[in-house]
């Protein structure tokens, strides 16, 4: 893994997107990604970016809302 506060570029930036990448799509979170890495939130969005990741939106997991029948919920 990349060391803290080092300058990442060429191959070793290549992979490092792949992985957050991969990570990322498989679930975990940006800010858990930052923590693990030793890297600030915002390099992390912006490898995702880099990697051509779908950014979740903000606020966590979102459920959807319950469907309502007959004023009740439906389950």
């Amino acid at each position: 893994m990349v060391r803290k506060y080092q300058r990442v570029a060429g191959a070793e930036r290549e992979a490092l997107k792949a992985e957050l990448k991969r990570r990322y799509m498989d679930g975990e979170s940006i800010r858990r990604l930052s923590i693990s890495t030793g890297r600030s939130y915002g390099f992390v969005h912006r490898l995702l970016e880099e990697a051509g990741a779908p950014l979740r939106p903000r606020g966590g997991n979102q459920r959807p809302a319950p469907v309502v029948v007959d004023g009740r919920p439906s389950s």
